[in-house]
């Protein structure tokens, strides 16, 4: 099972993300969960403590490894480098475990021009590609709000593309722009959560906006999510019966791909 979750900033996509990482681990799965946002966060939403993670360097960032797989520089122009690195060792080398799901942060390319061929960029992109196509675990990807990493082989592997969505007008246009995307290169199942949402005619509105289909659940705003977030404490122990049933609807969704 490969999910990747993106997503409007602030809408809420890291908090579907750790939640979901959570739902399956508890399930008896073997769980990967990778952070692909520049703003990192998904340690939190799993509820992994601070001082597990404050050595945790992102993959972007480690120039010695960059260099070493390949044959590059980072940073440096004009350069030949591996476009094909070694990657297959990375994800275990270079994660922490907790309770359970394995986290791996890898960060992104911050200055200008970081979509092109740099050799930090196809170090990210392979290994994305490796996780997401040879990885024997569920594996859950926390976007940013686009599909920078995700190739053509890449997104024919992504079993659904989450995109969590707020009632608000730009949160429904930066989705439906990923979705085009997204599709063009290959994605063909998505699932719109809908979030924070405090009234029925919210939740109708955004159902409203996408394909029934797409459509795969409704999470009700809720200070729980806040709290939990405040104390950086586990979701998955703070639910209270609406919030389960809202996320249980959503990971049964995410099942009947497997």
């Amino acid at each position: 099972m490969k999910i990747a979750v993106t997503g409007k900033g602030g809408t809420g996509k890291t908090t579907i993300a750790g939640i979901l990482a959570c739902y399956f681990r508890d399930d008896g799965y073997k769980v990967l969960a990778v952070d692909a946002d520049p703003d990192a966060n998904l340690a939190s939403a799993i509820g992994i403590p601070p001082d597990l993670t404050a050595s945790l360097v992102p993959i972007s960032e480690r120039r010695e490894l960059i260099k070493e797989r390949t044959g590059a520089e980072p940073g440096e122009l004009g350069q030949i480098f591996r476009m094909n690195p070694v990657v297959n060792d990375i994800p275990d080398e270079y994660s922490v475990c907790f309770e359970g799901i394995k986290l791996l942060v890898m960060g992104a390319i911050r200055k200008g021009g970081g979509g092109c061929a740099c050799p930090e960029h196809v170090l990210l992109r392979s290994l994305l590609a490796e996780i997401v196509l040879n990885r024997d675990e569920v594996v859950i990807v926390d976007m940013e709000a686009g599909i920078e990493h995700l190739g053509r082989a890449t997104c024919k592997a992504v079993d659904r593309m989450l995109i969590t969505v707020e009632p608000g007008a730009r949160s429904i246009s930066t989705a439906k722009r990923i979705m085009t995307l997204a599709g063009e290169i290959g994605i063909e199942a998505f699932g719109v959560v809908g979030n924070k949402t405090i009234t029925e005619d919210q939740a109708k509105w955004i159902t409203r906006q996408f394909a029934p289909e797409d459509v795969i659940g409704m999470i009700p705003y809720s200070e729980i999510i806040l709290e939990a977030d405040f104390r950086q404490v586990p979701l998955i122990n703070r639910l209270d019966e609406n919030l389960r049933a809202a996320f249980d609807k959503v990971y049964r969704a995410c099942g009947q791909i497997g």
